[in-house]
Formats: C-alpha cells, structure tokens, sequence
C-alpha cells in the first residue's frame, strides 16, 4: 500500500539542505519504490514529503541514504500515513 511520509527537519538551512540534496538526490531517483518527493521551508522548520509504494522501502531508504548523510544535530520529525488512493497523472500527460 502506498506511503505518505512527511518530516519536519528544525534546524535545517537552505544551504544544508541543498547539500543533503546533492549526495540523496540521485540515490532517491533510483530508489525501489519511490514515487514522489518535495520539500519547503515552513514556520516549524525544512518540510519534506515523500510518496513511496510501501512503508518498508521508505524505512529502508531512510536507514541506509538519509540517515547517514544528515548533518550533525538534524533530526527529522517523520510521520507516516497509509493511503487509501494515490493518482499520478501520466508522464505524457504532464506539462514541462
């Protein structure tokens, strides 16, 4: 079943952010399961989203990309919610 996992990050910056994202990014593209991903700042803190096809290739990716690569002192507040549908409009159907 697919998985809506969001992360509040406190403390994260822009800056350290983009660093994440520079090593994570093509380990999340060919990640097994991953669907969907984004990420702003908001009040509490770095916000992300991530849509995965389980909740296991979720942890999974989490244990072996994320976790290692996050600077010292972040920890992300992460929830997880089962969903009951998911639409991803086709690839050609998207406008660039």
């Amino acid at each position: 079943m697919p998985v809506l996992i969001t992360a509040v990050v406190p403390g994260q910056t822009q800056a350290g952010y983009d660093a994440t994202m520079a090593v994570l990014r093509p380990l999340l593209e060919q990640a097994k399961g991953f669907v969907a991903y984004g990420a702003g700042m908001s009040a509490e803190g770095w916000r992300v989203f991530e849509i995965w096809d389980t909740q296991q290739a979720a942890t999974t990716f989490f244990a072996k990309d994320i976790h290692p690569n996050l600077p010292p002192g972040v920890t992300p507040q992460r929830t997880c919610l089962e969903l009951h549908s998911l639409v991803v409009q086709p690839q050609e159907h998207r406008r660039a």
